[in-house]
C-alpha cells in the first residue's frame, strides 16, 4: 500500500485500514484526528459511563488521543473500533484504580457531626475487589491461557503480536484467549456468588 496524502475534504475516500497505515507511516496528527474523530462522541459516552463525571470524561478523550499517537505507530491494529474501544475501557478503569488509591475528601463543617464515621479502607472497595478477584482467577488459568490473556488484555496486543511473544500459532493463541476468558467468567462467577 502506497502512502497517500489525506485532507479532510478526502476523508471519505479512504478506509480506517489505509488512514491507520497512513498515519502509521507518517506519524501526521491530522490523519489520527480523522480517524479518532468519529469515535470522539462514542468515547465520551463510554468514559461518562465509567467516571460519570463529564469533566473527567472530557479529560479522559482526550488523554486516550494522546495515548493513540504512540500505540498506533508501534501496534498493527485490524479491528480499530474495539481495539479503541478496549483501549478507552482500560483507561477508564485506571483511572478509577486511581482514584480509589487517592481519595478525593472534601472536608465540610457537617464533616465533623458524624457519629459514625468509617475509613474508606476498611469499607471495602468494589471494583478493587473485582480486581483483586480477577487476578486471583487469572493465576488460576493453565500457563497458556494465563500468558495470552495477561498479552492481549492487559497489555493491549492484538492476537498477531501475542503469536509472535509466545510461539504460538494463531489459532493456538485465539484458542487460549477464548477459553482463558471462558475459564475466567465461570471463576468470577463462583466469587460473585460466595460459592
Amino acid at each position: 500500500m502506497a502512502f497517500k496524502k489525506i485532507t479532510p475534504e478526502i476523508r471519505s475516500g479512504f478506509s480506517e485500514q489505509e488512514l491507520l497505515f497512513n498515519y502509521r507511516v507518517s506519524g501526521d496528527l491530522e490523519l489520527l484526528g480523522l480517524l479518532y474523530e468519529p469515535y470522539m462522541s462514542l468515547i465520551y459516552g463510554l468514559c461518562l459511563k465509567y467516571l460519570k463525571d463529564e469533566a473527567k470524561s472530557e479529560d479522559a478523550v482526550m488523554q486516550i488521543f494522546e495515548q493513540l499517537i504512540g500505540k498506533l505507530r508501534i501496534h498493527e491494529v485490524s479491528h480499530f473500533k474495539s481495539w479503541l474501544y478496549t483501549l478507552a475501557r482500560n483507561h477508564c478503569l485506571m483511572e478509577l484504580r486511581s482514584a480509589d488509591k487517592h481519595p478525593h475528601i472534601s472536608i465540610e463543617e457537617t464533616f465533623v457531626e458524624f457519629e459514625h464515621f468509617e475509613h474508606p479502607a476498611i469499607t471495602g472497595d468494589p471494583l478493587e475487589e473485582k480486581l483483586t478477584i480477577m487476578e486471583q482467577c487469572v493465576q488460576q488459568l493453565n500457563a497458556d491461557q494465563q500468558q495470552c490473556i495477561r498479552l492481549f488484555y492487559l497489555e493491549e496486543k492484538c492476537y498477531k503480536e501475542v503469536a509472535e511473544i509466545t510461539g504460538f500459532d494463531l489459532n493456538k493463541v485465539k484458542s487460549c484467549i477464548q477459553n482463558g476468558k471462558r475459564n475466567l467468567k465461570i471463576c468470577m462467577d463462583k466469587f460473585g456468588n460466595g460459592s
